[in-house]
């Protein structure tokens, strides 16, 4: 089974101002954090982004989407058609402590699912998801009717729904699904990080 990572990062940022993305975590861009986390159970990652050029230190795959302004299913649109794989890990481009163990869950749930989407404190993670390539023509089928919702898309494949993570410890869990949209958010990842080390004692 070929697997790639992939990064959704397509998004304004305009709720945090800036690319949130490139903000630094540790001395790192966040979008390294997550690329870096994916490498360790992906063939490849690639970053999906209108703005490829901000990404090329990273020495990635970077594709733009093909249906311009039509949000994350346009992202997923563009990593199926792009990248050869049979099974694609997702992540936002804000979610900078997600983590290896917790994709490695949803994978092993997949089955002959068409994708797993994780459910976590009753909240719905689309963009956290496992899906397979066979999905390619309904999502093209959304976007040719102008239907972005990612929502949308879960009424015509074959979802499994995980809310049981197994033995994964809670301040795993409760870290890989932390995003961070406004100023404040990246301060708290950033005291996040503090706090980490402090138990872990790895800075």
């Amino acid at each position: 089974m070929n697997i790639s990572g992939v990064v959704l990062s397509g998004g304004k940022s305009s709720r945090m101002g800036t690319n949130k993305s490139l903000l630094t975590l540790d001395g790192k861009p966040v979008i390294e954090h997550i690329t870096n986390e994916l490498q360790l159970m992906s063939d490849t990652v690639s970053i999906i982004t209108n703005m490829p050029s901000s990404f090329d230190f990273l020495n990635l795959g970077l594709y733009k989407d093909r249906y311009l302004d039509s949000g994350p299913l346009a992202g997923l649109e563009s990593a199926i058609y792009h990248i050869d794989a049979d099974v694609y890990i997702c992540s936002a481009c804000d979610t900078p402590f997600v983590h290896e163990d917790v994709y490695d869950y949803l994978l092993h749930s997949l089955g002959d699912f068409d994708a797993v989407i994780p459910i976590y404190k009753e909240k719905m993670h689309p963009l956290s998801g496992i899906y397979t390539s066979n999905i390619l023509p309904e999502v093209q089928q959304l976007l040719a009717n102008n239907q972005l919702k990612v929502r949308k898309l879960f009424d015509r494949i074959n979802v499994k729904y995980v809310q049981d993570f197994g033995n994964i410890p809670e301040h795993i869990l409760t870290r890989h699904f932390f995003n961070m949209n406004y100023p404040n958010q990246y301060e708290e990842a950033k005291q996040n990080l503090f706090s980490e080390c402090q138990v872990f004692k790895s800075c």
